[in-house]
């Protein structure tokens, strides 16, 4: 592992590269940029081989315009990495690529600044969003949402099981004051939730469900791995680390479905040949290692799994 930037850590760092990098002077691109950790393996890996880096987040933006000019092979775009099939053909001039990287999720600079919203441990205005130029922020959506539609997003994308108890709560304490911080918010949770889980904040599950909710993290995700999938040329790529149950459920089903064909009955006389499955999976989930886990614990919930274009 390697700290790059902002003291970031990029999570299963030579075990996605490895899984990654194919061909030396192939096409490839990093759909979550962040510190550029992963990316500026790649670029290691790499030797006429070209990168192409998205981030919503305006400051890893600005790392990537920094490190754009150091290293003509990469460019960087901010934008979801969902929309990346257009910016694949303005960037390479091609539709194919060997190779799609996704580490999902915040990244420790983000959580760490208490000026981005996401800690529920430093005070900060509550915002949340990737992209603070873009759509609502957290505390604008607690606002004006609906008791019934904020239980739900905790439930949904937290999996907060008392999330209807916590919605009662904020939304009758945001009846007599706005609640515009993170420790405002965490605080009113932590009350509500009547069961902490041990080595837990109790503020953790409302926080995740909200900022998922906020960012489309889940929709972003849906839309992306089928944009990956479609990019990748015969021989290239998908490789995804994803740090929740939520993540790594729609990566497992989504490699599955690509890998196996739609479930069918089992009576059907039909055969794999007759299911035109161009897709593979390269061996089993990769787990952080022990010691990796003991130096960057934010690494214990995370899952590397890798799909493999096999033909047309």
């Amino acid at each position: 592992m390697t700290k790059t930037m902002a003291e970031h850590i990029s999570v299963m760092l030579n075990e996605s590269v490895d899984m990654l990098v194919t061909d030396i002077d192939g096409l490839y691109v990093d759909g979550t940029f962040g510190r550029g950790g992963h990316t500026r393996l790649v670029l290691d890996r790499l030797d006429k081989g070209r990168l192409l880096g998205f981030d919503k987040d305006p400051v890893a933006i600005g790392y990537g315009k920094t490190l754009e000019q150091e290293d003509s092979r990469f460019s960087i775009v901010q934008d979801s990495f969902a929309n990346m099939a257009e910016h694949i053909s303005d960037v390479f001039g091609v539709d194919r690529v060997d190779g799609v990287m996704m580490d999902l999720g915040v990244s420790s600079p983000q959580i760490d600044d208490a000026e981005r919203g996401f800690s529920f441990m430093n005070d900060g205005p509550l915002d949340m969003r990737m992209n603070p130029g873009k759509g609502l922020s957290a505390a604008e959506w607690i606002a004006s949402v609906s008791e019934k539609d904020m239980a739900d997003v905790m439930y949904q994308y937290g999996e907060e099981r008392f999330s209807r108890r916590i919605a009662k709560a904020i939304c009758e304490y945001r009846a007599h004051t706005p609640i515009l911080t993170t420790l405002q918010l965490s605080k009113i949770v932590a009350e509500a939730n009547p069961a902490w889980e041990k080595g837990k904040n109790p503020a953790t599950r409302a926080f995740q469900g909200i900022r998922i909710h906020i960012n489309n993290e889940l929709g972003d995700l849906e839309v992306g791995l089928d944009a990956a999938a479609e990019a990748l040329k015969v021989g290239g790529r998908l490789a995804v680390i994803s740090f929740h149950s939520l993540e790594d459920r729609i990566v497992k089903r989504f490699m599955k479905l690509k890998a196996k064909g739609p479930e069918l009955p089992r009576h059907l006389p039909i055969r794999n040949a007759h299911l035109d499955i161009k897709f593979k999976t390269i061996g089993k989930a990769i787990k952080p290692s022990l010691s990796e886990v003991s130096e960057n614990v934010r690494s214990r919930s995370a899952v590397l799994r890798v799909l493999e274009r096999v033909s047309d």
